[in-house]
């Protein structure tokens, strides 16, 4: 039927160290948040964005959907990582069938993996700014194994896998509905999760630069247990502003302060190799999402090495919600934690 309306999905991010679930309705083209859960996987559940404990995983993401009571069993879910590829590439002005046509023939050129081992997919971005007979196009290229592996996951805990999203565009997504795109303006969106990092930089409202940086917030706790010789449990306490015998406030400080130094040069690097390729195009501003980005020094950091003002992404920001069902407070200080699950969340069905 012509216009029907699109069914919307529960958004699940599953990330290193937690499981996040966001369901949002929709009416007249403003979101309402109608179900939030958040729950810890164990160590070691997700190495390196892969799956190494598929058992615990599904009982975590199966009490989490039945403490929701959900109506819908269709979720929205996104991959990242080293089985993951995007690239931004220049092809000659086709239309979107001639590509889909084309897309595995084109491909072979700027993927690293056999063609026959990963799913592809594509965005036409449009003619380029310098030669009108070439069009830019984002490419993505999932290794098969990689997303079958997450499919047969959420298949286990009874639930159907609709759309997989890339984590760096379900940040896009939630940064385009609360904050809209300015034609000129150059923006990155910076997620600093648990294990990773990933920098994307939009022009015009346009991802034109991504890079993911195999590094992040457990950087943390590897310093503080090295340098203070804490056991992993004690490193999170401190972390986090707790007590821990015969550690000085003064020492985990100064170890956070070395840590947050290290990943924000990291993100630095990034954003100069994206300066240096595009030497006539500048940084207006940052935006930082993930658990990382509530580390009180982090964004102070990334203001100095990247000379832009950088905020903190609120995901709720053109969201409603009841303060009788959601706790304000809860949402503003979790917000960023869930910024990938809350993009999730606004995919309907039938989207690509």
């Amino acid at each position: 039927m012509l216009f029907q309306k699109k069914k919307d999905v529960i958004g699940i991010d599953i990330g290193s160290s937690s499981v996040k679930l966001v369901h949002l309705k929709e009416a007249k083209g403003v979101y309402q948040l109608a179900g939030l859960g958040l729950a810890m996987l164990p160590a070691e559940a997700i190495v390196d964005n892969a799956i190494m404990d598929s058992s615990s995983i599904v009982d975590v993401v199966k009490s989490l959907v039945e403490s929701q009571k959900l109506k819908t069993k269709n979720v929205a879910t996104s991959i990242s990582g080293h089985s993951v590829i995007i690239r931004k590439i220049q092809l000659p002005i086709m239309t979107e069938e001639e590509m889909e046509a084309s897309i595995q023939w084109e491909a072979e050129q700027y993927i690293p993996f056999e063609i026959s081992e990963v799913n592809l997919d594509f965005q036409i971005l449009g003619p380029d700014v310098n030669d009108a007979s070439l069009m830019n196009v984002i490419l993505v290229a999932a290794k098969k194994d990689f997303v079958n592996d997450y499919v047969a996951l959420f298949k286990e805990c009874g639930l159907n896998p609709q759309v997989m999203d890339i984590d760096c565009f379900a940040v896009e997504n939630v940064y385009d509905a609360n904050y809209g795109t300015n034609e000129d303006e150059i923006v990155a969106l910076i997620d600093m999760g648990a294990s990773s990092m990933n920098v994307n930089i939009l022009r015009g409202g346009m991802s034109v630069f991504t890079r993911d940086i195999q590094v992040g917030g457990s950087a943390y706790n590897e310093e503080i247990q090295k340098r203070l010789g804490l056991n992993n449990e004690d490193a999170e306490i401190v972390k986090l502003g707790g007590e821990v015998a015969d550690v000085s406030a003064d020492a985990v400080l100064e170890v956070i302060e070395d840590a947050t130094e290290s990943l924000t040069q990291e993100i630095q690097r990034s954003i100069d190799f994206f300066s240096a390729t595009s030497s006539d195009e500048k940084l207006k501003m940052a935006f930082i999402t993930g658990g990382v980005s509530k580390v009180p020094s982090v964004r102070s950091s990334l203001e100095s090495r990247l000379g832009v003002e950088v905020h903190v992404i609120d995901p709720w920001r053109q969201v409603s919600f009841n303060e009788k069902d959601f706790d304000p407070e809860y949402l503003q200080e979790l917000g960023p934690i869930y910024t990938v699950a809350v993009g999730l969340a606004m995919r309907r069905m039938g989207d690509k």
